[in-house]
């Protein structure tokens, strides 16, 4: 359902993605690491953003500028980023092999000479923000604000969405509460889209 109405927006096509990864915390104290069900599937990480440790799972995901969702995936904590969008990519061929000439922005954590060439093998240019040491790369000034989207995309589920407070307890629970979440924002942008509202990724209507 969710790709469906995902399909059904104007913004589907977009020649532009943002990638990124979000935690999901799934409990903070000793004893719940020790009996969760989802031990195992959940592990320690490190937020960046927050400057802390967390045990849980890490969702990432690639959307559109208006934070449509194209692709996700639900990982442990310590999974690789870069590992995880190609394995994205290559369950799913078809959504780059129908956008020739795809432009995919993310972080400093998105790097790697071989990674970058898989990319351009599928031919999607990569734009980042330079790591420490490099030259600037293509498109520097743009990484400021694009963050700032990306950060935003993020704090819908965060925020509106309750994301943080999603209670799940077992890798079925867990799984369905994300899902949820996905299904809802994207039904949201999809009749933000089909209405005319200026912000499609706002829910603001459906705050009361």
């Amino acid at each position: 359902m969710t790709r469906l109405l995902a399909i059904d927006t104007s913004v589907w096509s977009d020649d532009v993605w943002i990638v990124d990864s979000t935690p999901v915390e799934c409990g903070r104290s000793r004893e719940t690491v020790k009996r969760s069900d989802l031990a195992g599937w959940a592990e320690y990480g490190y937020c960046a953003s927050h400057s802390r440790f967390f045990w849980g799972l890490r969702l990432h995901l690639v959307c559109t500028l208006q934070g449509l969702l194209i692709a996700f995936a639900l990982t442990g904590a310590k999974a690789n980023e870069r590992e995880t969008l190609l394995d994205l990519l290559a369950a799913e061929s078809d959504l780059a092999a129908a956008r020739p000439g795809q432009t995919l922005i993310g972080d400093k954590n998105y790097f790697g000479r071989d990674f970058e060439h898989e990319l351009a093998e599928q031919d999607i240019q990569l734009l980042r923000p330079a790591r420490k040491g490099e030259p600037e790369r293509s498109g520097a000034p743009l990484f400021k604000p694009l963050r700032q989207v990306i950060e935003s995309v993020n704090e819908t589920f965060k925020g509106q969405l309750n994301l943080e407070e999603h209670r799940g307890r077992t890798p079925r629970g867990v799984i369905a509460r994300i899902m949820q979440r996905i299904l809802a924002l994207t039904a949201a942008i999809w009749h933000n889209d089909r209405t005319g509202q200026p912000v499609l990724r706002s829910l603001t209507a459906y705050d009361h």
